[in-house]
């Protein structure tokens, strides 16, 4: 499906091919006279963060108003439907249910309601215990908003879709070409890789989960650290999707930084349930066990995770509890669901999510995208990242031109 890619000079290489990678050189190359070549680690597009998430195309409900992800999201999504629509790549605009099951979350539900509403948000409304059961039968709340907006999809199609466009355009995808080292000439930029040197004006660093270290090759100090973190799912089983019908969300703690656990209903038929959050000691290893001394040392010897453990140890605690205990991590799950027991759910595919820390140990939480020498660097990019793909490529786009003065 995918060009291999030449050693001709470009005028911008994109290095990561997952979702907003391959966003990005689309947006790059509908710029009048501009070509691009996608450099891919892996033997395939989609092979990380992007090939193991939800597929949820997100609503925007959660996001602060004017925040980088709250702007893309609602600019993303609407964008994406169109996309999926043009392709004839099958999703579900299916909506979401989002779970009061305490009282003391009923008012972080309005809270909710007023935050969609001024990103935009079109159809919400606030259900009783009654119309929340006509939604879901089996939940369980007090309180419940829903959400039309949200959806499913496959989010490999929609890469491999993306690649295809661009290689229709005349672009490249050159996948088994990690970036190991970058030199910076008069005119140009240097990348080794082991499909041999590739040559391009100008780089747009997309690399997820080796982002930074992607910008350090490049000279740039990115001020982050990438801390990977593990979300383990339990899939559950065929004769027991009558459980969920689309998507159940809990009201998010605002203490916490990671949402808890949910169930989606996955386009193809699935449903999943999960994720928790764990630290991953391997930022591209999704085994139970697995470890790499690179990536652990990265993680340890920064001086924000230190401030990060300390702040969060207990909700870690938990976290990593229900990650060795299924009876746990079912046990959260019928918070929402009570019918749901342990035969009901396997254990499913893990992800690995890039989380920017900084040096005061606060995770950043808004999309974070930083110019440097020649090159553009996509340094935090997660969840809505996805859903809003077409608009961070647009935004990286516009900036591009403005930066290295192309495709004006």
């Amino acid at each position: 499906m995918h060009d291999p890619g030449t050693a001709r000079p470009v005028d911008v290489a994109v290095i990561g091919g997952g979702v907003v990678g391959c966003a990005t050189a689309l947006a790059l190359q509908a710029r009048p006279g501009v070509s691009v070549e996608v450099l891919e680690a892996e033997d395939r597009v989609a092979a990380h963060q992007t090939g193991h998430n939800s597929g949820v195309i997100h609503s925007g409900l959660y996001y602060t108003p004017g925040s980088l992800k709250a702007m893309n999201c609602a600019r993303g999504r609407d964008l994406l439907y169109a996309f999926l629509e043009e392709r004839g790549i099958a999703h579900s605009r299916c909506g979401k249910l989002v779970v009061a099951t305490r009282p003391d979350e009923l008012p972080r539900l309005d809270d909710l309601l007023a935050r969609g509403i001024a990103n935009g948000l079109r159809g919400l409304r606030k259900v009783g215990p009654g119309e929340m059961r006509d939604i879901e039968p089996h939940v369980a709340g007090i309180g419940g908003l829903v959400v039309p907006e949200t959806g499913v999809v496959d989010y490999v199609e929609v890469t491999r879709a993306y690649a295809t466009a661009l290689v229709e355009g005349g672009g490249a995808v050159t996948t088994g070409a990690r970036v190991t080292a970058v030199r910076a000439e008069a005119d140009r930029v240097v990348l080794e890789t082991p499909r041999g040197p590739r040559s391009a004006r100008y780089v747009v660093n997309c690399g997820g989960l080796q982002s930074d270290r992607v910008a350090r090759l490049c000279g740039v100090d990115p001020g982050v650290r990438i801390v990977p973190f593990k979300g383990e799912y339990y899939d559950v089983v065929p004769s027991r999707r009558g459980l969920v019908r689309a998507l159940i969300y809990p009201v998010p703690d605002p203490r916490f930084p990671f949402l808890g656990v949910h169930f989606t209903r996955g386009v193809h038929g699935e449903a999943h349930a999960g994720p928790n959050a764990v630290l991953a000691w391997h930022r591209e290893g999704y085994g139970p066990w697995a470890f790499n001394v690179r990536d652990a040392l990265d993680t340890l010897a920064w001086p924000g995770f230190l401030r990060l453990a300390f702040r969060f140890w207990r909700m870690g605690l938990g976290e990593v509890a229900r990650s060795f205990s299924k009876r746990l991590f079912v046990h959260a799950l019928q918070r929402l669901v009570p019918d749901v027991g342990l035969a009901d759910v396997t254990p499913g595919i893990p992800g690995i999510r890039a989380q920017a820390l900084g040096r005061d140990g606060a995770l950043v939480d808004d999309f974070v995208i930083v110019p440097g020498p020649r090159s553009i660097h996509v340094l935090n990019a997660p969840s809505p990242a996805a859903t809003a793909s077409l608009a961070i490529g647009r935004s990286v786009a516009d900036l591009a031109a403005r930066t290295f003065d192309i495709g004006r």
